[in-house]
């Protein structure tokens, strides 16, 4: 159901309470005539210092989410936007598949996911051996590796900034992320994939694009990408990196 500020499009997107993030990289990209309705999962617990911790937080996610959904529903938008990423890669590439196949009966719309989409940049950009980099910890690394393993790339390494809570995902600044970068880059590698929605990233991704010769795909400009070439709208947006400028 497109209005009067999104003739082309109404996103749904769905980002955890603790994200300060996705909201802003979608609005940053100043796509003309797209507009998104905002829900949020209530995470009153967002301690990630360890396993035990991340899988808490996965678990108040799925508390929380039918809710977010139920209420962006209401704004009739045109596709649903998970601005969040650790759920969509859970369980490799058949949990991927059941969480948006879940998505779209609850909904009865299109579905964009941090996995999908990710897989889909990839694909575009024709990369296949990866290095990825995430805020989470390692039962969600394995969960990222598994997930692109399936998919058919190489992963060279998936490595987690370890951050102690949902909400300092959004404290790490772009130096902590440049020695991350640095020690997963080499030779071999064809792209830096980044995931966790609330890593601001998509800046510093470009700059990078153009320091290291290669593709580093942020996922929230993934995401994004994903929606709009998905629902036929083709911009090319600057600002962004490759995937949006390019493809």
């Amino acid at each position: 159901m497109t209005n009067a500020v999104g003739p082309r499009a109404v996103f749904g997107v769905i980002v955890p309470s603790t994200n300060t993030v996705v909201e802003h990289d979608y609005w940053r990209a100043r796509i003309p005539g797209v507009a998104y309705r905002t829900g949020s999962m209530h995470i009153p617990h967002p301690a990630m210092a360890d396993d035990r911790d991340f899988e808490a937080l996965l678990s108040q996610i799925r508390a929380s989410i039918d809710t977010a959904v139920r209420d962006v529903l209401t704004a009739e938008p045109d596709r649903m936007v998970m601005g969040m990423s650790a759920e969509t890669f859970w369980g490799g590439v058949a949990g991927n598949a059941a969480f948006e196949r879940r998505l779209r009966e609850r909904t009865g719309l299109p579905v964009t996911t941090g996995a999908s989409s990710c897989r889909a940049a990839l694909h575009a950009l024709k990369c296949r051996r990866i290095a990825v980099f995430s805020p989470y910890q390692p039962v969600a690394d394995r969960e990222v590796s598994r997930f692109f393993s399936e998919s058919g790339f190489d992963v060279a390494a998936v490595s987690g900034l370890r951050c102690p809570t949902a909400t300092d995902i959004a404290r790490v600044g772009p130096d902590r992320i440049l020695e991350m970068v640095t020690a997963l880059d080499g030779p071999s590698i064809e792209a830096i994939v980044q995931v966790g929605t609330n890593l601001s990233f998509v800046s510093q991704a470009e700059a990078l694009e153009a320091e290291l010769g290669k593709p580093v795909v942020a996922i929230n400009t993934a995401t994004l990408w994903h929606a709009l070439r998905e629902h036929g709208i083709t911009d090319r947006i600057a600002g962004a990196g490759r995937l949006l400028r390019d493809f």
